[in-house]
């Protein structure tokens, strides 16, 4: 299943339905979306806006996103390679490539009002610089940024630049996925749990340490050695593989796999302590580990059930939403701690006491703040992805309109003719 909406992420293959009678034969029943998987992907990105705002590391045990992620994207990945391989290439490239160039496009405006000049950079040796502004065209490799910067309006921290382009590291590793898909299906084909177990094997040399490839170079071959277990996990889904494994010998062996990633992680923590983003060995084997159970536990909801059922326009929306939402998230925090810097001049903050409780709850506030300016990036950016996957731009996809569509006999009668 794919981490971006649009892309018919999450859907169920369709059913025919029985004849109710000699002389008719219904149509069958239209391919739904898989709700649990969409619930998946919608708490992956909260996980992500959590975790890029709080920095809490235990957000990365608690619910490892990116490895969900992957896992839904290789999954979706391995059915639609049921088609010519380079169909479906370009198919990914062309709904993903759009976003990320408005994205490119505001970031590296902004940068270079602010003083920026890529030749100059120390850190990107000259004109070398303008050939890895190619990043920002595709994203091969890691786009390049300052480290430090001041913004043209002189309102967000120096590090905005850094944060904003900082995340783009998943569009990177998820474009290689796309690349490989074909050959690691495969080679999946072909030996399946030798494929599945391999990635875990890279991490276990080139993210501990016993071999060394510097540059980003070295950080592409480890997160997608960090990160492949999961996506190839998405294949042996979508394949039947992992289904014919009995749950308790599956959630035995992960529970085994993780109880590892975390003795791995006491031992190697870095300056975050049990952040596993700073572990990649203890990532990787948490990550599968987690996917596996996900998986193996998937009801495939063709609706949320019972209380679930209050957030399906937000589940909608963000699985409709998701490279936006992704693209956006951190460049959107920063942009609330001037907002809130602004509470500090209101009369009534004038006192210790009203201070001191803004300070304590200035992560909160930015929190709930947050979530409006991503609205507004949603409205303001999130039809490009619309227009990316050949559909008509939407402004706020939550799925209401398709609801109210469905009451009509029209409606019902023009879909069937689509």
């Amino acid at each position: 299943m794919d981490p971006f909406p649009g892309t018919g992420v999450g859907q169920l293959p369709g059913t025919a339905a029985e004849p109710d009678g000699p002389e008719r034969k219904p149509a069958p029943r239209r391919p739904g979306r898989d709700r649990y998987l969409d619930l998946l992907r919608s708490l992956a990105l909260l996980r992500v806006v959590a975790y890029h705002l709080f920095g809490w590391a235990w957000l990365t045990v608690l619910f490892p996103s990116m490895g969900v992620m992957f896992a839904l994207a290789g999954s979706l990945m391995a059915r639609s390679l049921s088609r010519p391989s380079l169909s479906v290439i370009r198919g990914r490239l062309r709904r993903l490539l759009p976003p990320f160039w408005a994205f490119g496009a505001v970031a590296l405006t902004m940068m270079f009002a602010a003083g920026w000049n890529p030749v100059k950079d120390p850190d990107l040796g000259g004109t070398w610089g303008l050939v890895e502004l190619f990043d920002y065209i595709v994203p091969i490799g890691a786009p390049p940024y300052p480290w430090h910067l001041g913004s043209p309006s002189g309102l967000l921290d120096d590090t905005w630049a850094d944060q904003a382009a900082g995340v783009l590291w998943y569009l990177r590793a998820y474009l290689w996925f796309v690349v490989a898909s074909p050959l690691l299906l495969w080679a999946f084909r072909r030996a399946p749990w030798a494929t599945v177990l391999a990635p875990l094997a890279l991490t276990a040399v080139v993210g501990t340490g016993l071999v060394t490839i510097p540059g980003e170079t070295g950080n592409a071959v480890t997160d997608f050695a960090v990160y492949g277990g999961c996506w190839i996990l998405g294949f042996a889904h979508q394949e039947g593989v992992l289904a014919k494994v009995p749950r308790y010998l599956a959630v035995s062996c992960s529970s085994l796999v993780m109880a590892f990633a975390l003795w791995w992680a006491s031992g190697h923590q870095g300056s975050e302590g049990w952040d596993l983003n700073d572990i990649p060995l203890a990532d990787a084997t948490w990550s599968f580990g987690f996917v596996v159970i996900l998986l193996q536990y998937s009801p495939s909801w063709r609706e949320l059930p019972g209380r679930l059922a209050r957030w399906d326009k937000l589940v909608t929306l963000s699985n409709n939403r998701a490279v936006t939402i992704y693209l956006w998230h951190n460049m959107l925090i920063m942009a609330t701690f001037p907002i809130l810097d602004r509470l500090y001049d209101l009369p009534f903050m004038e006192s210790d006491r009203a201070t001191a409780v803004l300070d304590s709850t200035y992560n909160l506030w930015t929190f709930v703040l947050v979530w409006p300016l991503i609205g507004l990036a949603v409205l303001s950016f999130g039809w490009i992805e619309d227009i990316a996957a050949r559909r008509s731009p939407r402004l706020w996809p939550n799925g209401s309109e398709g609801r109210r569509s469905r009451g009509r006999p029209e409606a019902r009668g023009h879909r069937a003719r689509a």
